[in-house]
C-alpha cells in the first residue's frame, strides 16, 4: 500500500514538472518542507527566548569560568531586547521587554559597548548611584572597602593571544563579599597591576559596573571603551545571567579537535555559576 502510494505520488509529481516547468518544482518542494522547517524555526526560537548557550574563549573570568567553558544563560532574567535575539547586534537598543536590573554579583553575559558583535561575560559589582573605585587592588564601594580573605591559592590559565597560552599559573586566590552579602572568589596574581588603582567614579541610570574575577586579566569597567574596555555597561546590552556550565573542555592544550575528548574537564559539568 506505501510502495504503490509513493510510486503513484512521485509520478503525478514528475508529471507536474514536466507540464509547468521549474516553479511548479519549487512550489513542491516548498510543501514537503515547509511545515517541518516552521516546526524546527518555532522550536528554536521559543528556547533561545528562554536562555542560550555561550562559550568562554578568554580566562578573564577565572575562577569561576574557565576557558573553554559551555556556559548557559538564561534570557528572562533581566527582560529581553534586540539582543535577545541570535546573531542580532547593532547599537544599543531603546526598547526592552520585561526590563530589570541584575543584582551585585550576577555573572552576566552582555554585547561589548562600542563592539556590539563582541559577547563577554563579567560580574556586576555596581549598580546606578555607586561610587565605585579601586585602590592598592582593593574593591571600594560608596565609600566602604570590601571584606577580602585569603583562601589559599589557585592555577591559573594563559589564554589564546597571551604569553603562555595554556600554562597554569599559581595565583592567590581570595573571596570578596559585596555590600549585599554575596561572596564570590577572585584571582590576584600581583599587587600593584596596572588596574589596581582607579579614580572614583559615579555609575550613570541605565548602567551597571563589572569586573571579571581575574582581576589582574579583565579589561572591564574599570578600562573605557576606547582601550578596548567595557567602561559603564548599558543595562541594555545585557543578554541574560549565567546559569550552568553545561561542559568545560581545555582545548588551549588539546593538539586538535580531535583530541577535545582528552581534554573534557569532568568537575565543571553540570557546576552553578555562583
Amino acid at each position: 500500500m506505501a510502495d504503490s502510494w509513493l510510486v503513484e505520488t512521485s509520478a503525478r509529481i514528475r508529471a507536474a514538472i514536466k507540464k509547468h516547468g521549474t516553479n511548479t518544482q519549487i512550489r513542491l518542494v516548498w510543501d514537503w518542507v515547509k511545515e517541518p522547517l516552521l516546526i524546527f524555526a518555532g522550536v528554536y526560537m521559543g528556547a533561545t527566548a528562554l536562555a542560550q548557550p555561550f562559550y568562554v574563549p578568554s580566562g578573564s573570568m577565572q575562577p569561576t569560568l574557565g576557558i573553554g567553558d559551555l556556559l548557559l544563560a538564561t534570557k528572562f532574567s533581566y527582560g529581553y531586547n534586540r539582543y535577545s535575539l541570535p546573531f542580532a547586534s547593532g547599537p544599543t537598543p531603546t526598547q526592552q521587554l520585561f526590563a530589570s536590573l541584575p543584582q551585585p554579583g550576577d555573572v552576566v553575559v552582555f554585547r561589548k559597548p562600542g563592539n556590539t558583535a563582541q559577547t563577554l561575560v563579567k560580574r556586576v559589582v555596581g549598580l546606578p548611584g555607586d561610587h565605585i573605585q579601586m585602590k592598592d587592588g582593593r574593591l571600594w564601594i560608596n565609600g566602604h572597602e570590601l571584606a577580602l580573605r585569603s583562601d589559599g591559592s589557585g592555577k591559573v590559565e594563559d589564554g589564546p593571544g597571551e604569553a603562555a597560552p595554556g600554562t597554569y599559573f599559581d595565583a592567590g586566590r581570595y573571596v570578596e563579599t559585596l555590600p549585599n552579602g554575596h561572596e564570590h572568589p577572585i584571582f590576584k596574581k600581583i599587587w600593584g597591576a596596572y588596574y589596581d588603582d582607579t579614580r572614583e567614579v559615579v555609575v550613570p541610570p541605565g548602567n551597571v559596573y563589572v569586573m571579571g574575577d581575574n582581576r589582574d586579566d579583565s579589561a572591564d569597567s574599570r578600562v573605557g571603551p576606547e582601550e578596548n574596555g567595557v567602561g559603564f555597561l548599558p543595562a541594555a546590552n545585557i543578554v541574560g545571567r549565567a546559569r550552568v556550565v553545561v561542559a568545560s573542555v581545555d582545548f588551549v592544550n588539546a593538539s586538535g579537535i580531535w583530541a577535545w575528548p582528552f581534554q573534557l574537564r569532568l568537575r565543571r559539568t553540570l557546576s552553578r555559576v555562583r
